[in-house]
């Protein structure tokens, strides 16, 4: 048998957010004149996403009255620190974490007692000793299970978490790995009104997911795996530690870059990955101008890659839950069949390409 992703859970916290409403927040927290605002409307109306997912209640409102995170004024002032926003993702992302788990495991028919091997990935929030402890007794974890985190790599981090599991599976064929990516994106929300936080903030949401791997005859299968760093663009995607939370840079360039890098290596991916004869395509729905770009460096339309846009669509980029997110639709549509070519990007500007078989 070979190595395969045989169940996914997802979870996301709270009631969709309407992407217009987030934009009625932003204005307000902006500060924007009349039009300010109608730029960042149309962007918010341009974006490929019609709701999104927060932890925190206060993207529902405009009234500052009815916070209950920032400051209850629309200056936001004093703004909440690194250590605050942190209070929330130590608070929020286990029981967010759990969920995803819990559906996981059922789906999977794997008791929490028969995993081996768990691997924490996030790029939103960190302490010690981590959300992963903290689930490991509440799920009925054993506690001899091994437990691994990738931290700050950004929205191809799960691809890396898939590519460790099936390491391990390759070493010890009968490991039960859970691979666990949880993103709360929006409590990192930045109100000083540039290109960067423009961006950000209009596609970021918060969720999780859970993703179970072991050798099976069924699920998808793990077929090949290639990482490449496009250096031109270290400086167009990162993650820096503020004093109010993690800051995003994200430029408008990032979709450019990669359709150009994509073009360069269009030879090199079609040799290892015989792109012509791949039907079925899972692109991480980083934004609608990326799936673009790739889709059309790729020479495909969007139908091969639909799933990605409907994730998009209805919870926004999730980091690095987001590509899983895609691979539970596609786990679950009967349609879909064969080789599937996955892509994440991320920091760096590091693209990492995985090949999966969907199987019955």
């Amino acid at each position: 048998m070979d190595n395969h992703i045989v169940a996914i859970g997802t979870s996301n916290p709270g009631e969709a957010i309407p992407q217009a409403k987030i934009g009625e927040f932003m204005a307000m927290a902006h500060g924007l004149g009349s039009e300010e605002k109608r730029k960042l409307q149309f962007i918010y109306r341009i974006s490929g996403i019609e709701s999104r997912f927060s932890v925190l209640s206060d993207f529902h409102f405009q009234n500052p009255e009815e916070f209950a995170f920032f400051p209850k004024n629309k200056s936001l002032e004093p703004f909440p620190s690194t250590k605050r926003r942190m209070e929330v993702f130590r608070n929020m992302a286990p029981g967010l974490a759990e969920k995803a788990i819990s559906k996981c495991l059922e789906d999977s028919e794997v008791e929490a007692s028969e995993v081996t091997h768990l691997i924490l990935v996030s790029c939103t929030g960190m302490y010690a000793p981590g959300v992963e402890m903290e689930i490991i007794a509440k799920m009925g974890f054993a506690n001899t299970i091994e437990r691994y985190a990738i931290h700050f790599m950004g929205c191809y981090a799960a691809f890396n978490g898939i590519k460790l599991a099936d390491r391990i599976l390759k070493s010890q064929k009968n490991a039960k790995v859970l691979v666990l990516a949880v993103e709360l994106c929006t409590i990192h929300f930045q109100k000083v009104y540039n290109e960067d936080n423009l961006l950000a903030n209009a596609l970021f949401g918060d969720g999780a997911a859970a993703l179970m791997m072991m050798q099976s005859s069924h699920g998808l299968k793990i077929k090949d795996y290639q990482s490449q760093i496009f250096s031109d663009g270290d400086e167009d995607m990162a993650w820096n530690i503020g004093d109010h939370g993690f800051e995003m840079k994200l430029t408008k360039y990032v979709p450019e870059l990669l359709d150009t890098g994509i073009q360069f290596l269009r030879e090199k991916l079609e040799k290892r990955f015989f792109l012509e004869k791949i039907k079925h395509f899972a692109i991480h729905p980083g934004g609608t101008q990326i799936l673009k770009k790739v889709e059309q460096a790729l020479g495909i339309p969007w139908e091969q890659n639909r799933h990605a846009h409907h994730v998009l669509k209805s919870f926004g980029n999730m980091s690095s839950v987001s590509i899983l997110f895609v691979f539970a639709a596609i786990l679950q549509d009967p349609l879909v069949s064969g080789d599937v070519l996955s892509m994440g990007f991320g920091p760096g500007l590091t693209m990492e390409t995985l090949l999966i078989e969907k199987k019955g």
